[in-house]
């Protein structure tokens, strides 16, 4: 502010000394940041941790990818308050989900006899949760896989009671029905919502919810 309102030698002597320090503070953070990249990729490596490994490998290839804190509306106009972006996002993904039709094919519906099928038994349980991808993004539970499996026979145990206790109820937890929606840049400009594709996380519990029940 002093450079602006006096500009004498004095004072832009001081700016570029203030220049020339800020520059030198982030080329050192900069340094320290890829040191310790560079340890952690080489630790990953000695331990044989194959994943972490990958990624951060990955992740120096991308390099820096700034993030879009803006998004365009429907008209085209950039809209930057928070609520706004929220409910940008909000409309294009009801717009894409809408699925046109629906009244047509509900009047249409026709009901069959469901065949007797039996409870699932632990076994089958066991075998699902062996199934399980591990590194995967958990969903509104925030529980991972990698933590399922850790569980083993006592966590098994406890998923079966609570299946066996939908099962009978014949209906799902809210719960269980709700979802993440995440929207993943494609290419494109990237304050253009029509240039992302969405991934839906669902709560890892659900995996294992009995499909019978889902009209619950």
């Amino acid at each position: 502010m002093q450079w602006m309102q006096d500009p004498n030698q004095s004072n832009v002597d001081i700016l570029k000394n203030v220049r020339r320090e800020v520059r030198r503070h982030f080329r050192d953070k900069k340094k320290a940041y890829l040191r310790a990249k560079i340890e952690e990729l080489e630790t990953n490596s000695k331990i044989q941790n194959i994943w972490d490994l990958y990624r951060g490998i990955n992740d120096f290839k991308k390099r820096y990818q700034p993030r879009c804190n803006i998004v365009k509306d429907e008209k085209g106009d950039l809209v930057a308050y928070f609520h706004s972006i929220v409910a940008r996002w909000r409309n294009y993904f009801s717009q894409l989900f809408n699925v046109h039709g629906v009244k047509d094919v509900g009047q249409a519906e026709i009901h069959t006899e469901e065949p007797l099928v039996p409870e699932p038994s632990a076994a089958e349980v066991e075998l699902a949760i062996d199934k399980l991808k591990s590194h995967k993004s958990p969903g509104i539970d925030q529980i991972l896989a990698e933590l399922i499996k850790a569980g083993d026979r006592t966590i098994c145990l406890e998923i079966h009671k609570l299946i066996t206790s939908i099962w009978k109820k014949e209906k799902l937890p809210e719960e269980g029905k709700e979802s993440i929606i995440l929207p993943i840049h494609k290419k494109g400009d990237k304050t253009d919502c029509n240039n992302y594709r969405c991934i839906s996380l669902l709560p890892t519990t659900s995996k294992f919810y009995p499909t019978s029940c889902s009209h619950g």
